[in-house]
């Protein structure tokens, strides 16, 4: 998991409880600094790089040296990340090697938002505290100017972007014990089971019945997130990766389950595919569906969230197929026409109010209205001139 947070957000005082709680930390900062400590390789590329102005004189690196000739040109300090981004990278992945198949290894870092890393990460926790009280905190704690503190936070990212990027938001507004009592239930409740899921291969359990929510303006964010978690895993194996299902219209209630679908060439490669989406938190699961609005059996391979905190199904589907662009289509529609968003909520809420075993049970029920639904929205991509 990504860990982040602004100054003064008390980010530092989750990193230390997931540490004490059994997590291995990564801290960014500490292997910036440590990949150019004295005797180092990274810091004899340093002073090659720049002279010997940046060393102190018992020969450890003068950091306000360096922050001088780096922060005067973009090319200088691009020409000192091209030296301590490889090393960094490869100390956090030898650490990360070193963490269970059912670790939780957490990677602290900064600028975590601003350099959009979420993809990288199978969650992203972002600490949050008001700027007013992450000022009044670094004044009493650090003795910090606090003219010089929200110069600080206004250079970073915004709350607004932190949240567009927090799978988990971890309100520090409180008392520090309050805090701690967050992460202890996102450990307990989310961590290790997520991890344990994963390692196993195991989907994380799921309601066995529909249940309706009205909409929640997070899920385009969620969605966002982890379209660009499964098109990072996928590459260029995929043709397209989408936000598709309820949630992906405004307005619009629907069971609390993320749906995505990737395009693919065939079905060995969406097999491929599909366990390759560990690295994006899903788990693949196969069998052989039979398709109530097509008519017929197939084979069909996806991927659920292995984390027990966001349900998610990522359809992998074949170029061939005519699902994925009917998905397209009646999304789009829908969002286009609200009408008939309206016409379509109502019926699921009352399917779902009536007794069912299942959510296929559900999903079965809602076949005649979507077949019927799909001829209007063909006429309607005509008269609009939609194209997937």
């Amino acid at each position: 998991m990504g860990l982040t947070g602004g100054t003064g957000s008390g980010k530092s005082t989750v990193a230390a409880r997931l540490s004490e709680l059994g997590a291995t930390v990564v801290d960014a900062d500490v292997l910036a600094r440590e990949v150019v400590a004295t005797g180092t390789v990274g810091l004899d590329r340093v002073v090659a790089e720049f002279g010997q102005d940046v060393l102190r004189p018992d020969g450890a690196l003068d950091r306000a040296a360096l922050a001088r000739v780096v922060f005067a040109a973009d090319t200088r300090r691009r020409a000192l990340e091209e030296i301590t981004h490889p090393l960094i990278a490869a100390r956090t992945a030898e650490l990360a090697a070193s963490v269970p198949a059912d670790g939780v290894l957490v990677h602290d870092v900064p600028l975590l938002v601003e350099k959009r890393m979420g993809q990288g990460y199978h969650l992203v926790v972002v600490v949050h505290a008001d700027a007013d009280e992450r000022v009044r905190r670094l004044e009493r704690n650090r003795g910090m100017d606090a003219a010089d503190v929200r110069s600080r936070i206004e250079a970073q990212a915004s709350d607004d972007e932190r949240r567009a990027a927090a799978d988990v938001w971890l309100d520090n507004s409180g008392t520090p014990d309050e805090l701690l009592e967050r992460v202890d239930e996102l450990w307990s409740l989310r961590l290790q089971p997520f991890a344990a899921n994963l390692s196993a291969g195991r989907r994380a359990d799921r309601p066995t019945q529909a249940v309706l929510v009205e909409h929640d303006p997070g899920w385009d964010a969620a969605g966002v997130r982890l379209v660009a978690r499964v098109a990072r895993a996928a590459g260029d194996r995929a043709h397209r990766v989408e936000h598709i299902g309820s949630t992906s219209v405004p307005g619009l209630a629907a069971k609390d389950c993320i749906d995505l679908q990737v395009v693919v060439d065939d079905l060995t490669t969406a097999a491929e595919v599909a366990d390759g989406l560990r690295d994006a938190g899903l788990v693949r699961r196969e069998e052989r569906w039979w398709d109530p609005v097509y008519g017929d059996e197939f084979d069909k391979t996806m991927a659920q969230n292995a984390d027990p905190g966001q349900t998610v199904n990522c359809h992998v589907r074949t170029a061939d197929s005519p699902a994925w662009r009917d998905d397209l289509l009646f999304r789009d529609w829908l969002r286009a026409t609200p009408a008939a968003a309206d016409e379509y909520a109502a019926l699921k809420r009352d399917l779902a109010s009536q007794p069912h075993e299942t959510i296929q049970d559900y999903a079965d029920r809602k076949t005649p209205w979507v077949r019927e639904a799909l001829v209007r929205a063909r006429g309607w991509a005509q008269e609009a001139g939609w194209s997937d």
